[in-house]
């Protein structure tokens, strides 16, 4: 099992925020829209800097949309900021019409996602917007892993031309993927090479995957570990490909497990070469209030939920 180490902890919102003023810096015609959570969303250094370019909407997140989508007819690029659950379901409509719909060139950037947000309960915690964003056509989706990548990934998308929905959040977490990587879209990342059972995970179940990988070995068991960064474009290539050697599947996402990474493995693996997968994800449930450590127990999202079902993934071959 491949060493990763990490020597501190960071939210992936600061390098959202940082990733914004970088590429702020490098490209004139990005600009920002917030509502109503500069703050929350770590959007304050890019407001600083350029006032110019920086429009608070106040809470007016459809308006935001709008607003954003009408930008890029000039030539713009401009990433709206909020939480995600206000990102994606409080707008869908304006999403689907003012964007997708022509393919306007809209970076929606998404905040507080999931479990881990936390105390705030199930009526922030948004476990749908993968799915609901995946589904639209012509939209990239990201769930980057850690600071870096989410810096890395907040950077790149500017270059891509297109509507994309990236997705992170609130809680500190290891920074372990390399502060000058090379963010590419749709490619997956190959954190271990294994042979018995291949785990593919995303967000901040990726650093629980690699966990996961050493109690699997300490048990004897060889785990492929994948971080899978951008859910749609898939890299279904890298996937078929993992299977193919390991012979099983595990999925690991902090989202439902209906209509998320989980459900975009097993159309691949079904229309291609099917094999027994496992689920770890919220099944089919809202969240609650809680501290993000409580949470990911109670709703299985843990490394020894991975290890779990990596076994009985293994048993079905």
């Amino acid at each position: 099992m491949k060493e990763y180490t990490y020597t501190e902890k960071k939210d992936t919102r600061s390098g959202f925020g940082d990733g914004l003023l970088e590429v702020g810096r490098q490209n004139p015609n990005v600009v920002g829209l917030c509502a109503d959570l500069t703050g929350s969303l770590k959007m304050g250094a890019f407001q600083k800097e350029f006032p110019e370019r920086f429009f608070q909407v106040g809470i007016a997140e459809a308006n935001m949309i709008g607003l954003a989508a009408g930008m890029t007819v000039g030539g713009k690029i401009p990433y709206t900021g909020t939480f995600a659950n206000f990102s994606t379901g409080r707008v869908y409509d304006q999403i689907r019409q003012s964007v997708a719909y022509s393919g306007k060139n809209v970076k929606i950037c998404a905040s507080h996602a999931g479990l881990t947000l936390g105390e705030d309960g199930a009526t922030h915690q948004i476990l749908e917007d993968i799915g609901m964003m995946k589904m639209l056509p012509g939209m990239t989706v990201i769930n980057p892993c850690d600071y870096n990548q989410t810096k890395a990934a907040t950077i790149a998308i500017a270059e891509h031309e297109g509507p994309v929905y990236l997705r992170f959040g609130r809680p500190s977490v290891p920074v372990f993927t390399p502060a000058d990587q090379k963010f590419e879209i749709g490619k997956a990342v190959m954190l271990n090479e294994g042979t018995d059972v291949t785990i593919i995970a995303t967000g901040h179940l990726v650093w629980k995957a690699i966990l996961a990988g050493k109690i699997l070995e300490e048990k004897g068991i060889s785990a492929e570990i994948i971080n899978i960064h951008t859910i749609k474009p898939l890299d279904a290539e890298a996937v078929l490909k993992s299977v193919a050697k390991t012979g099983c599947m595990v999925t690991a996402e902090e989202h439902n497990r209906i209509g998320g990474l989980g459900d975009s493995v097993a159309q691949a693996l079904a229309t291609a070469k099917p094999a027994p997968q496992e689920y770890v994800a919220v099944n089919d449930s809202f969240g609650e209030s809680g501290t993000p450590d409580e949470l990911m127990e109670k709703y299985g999202l843990t490394e020894n939920n991975i290890v779990a079902a990596a076994e009985h993934a293994i048993s079905r071959k």
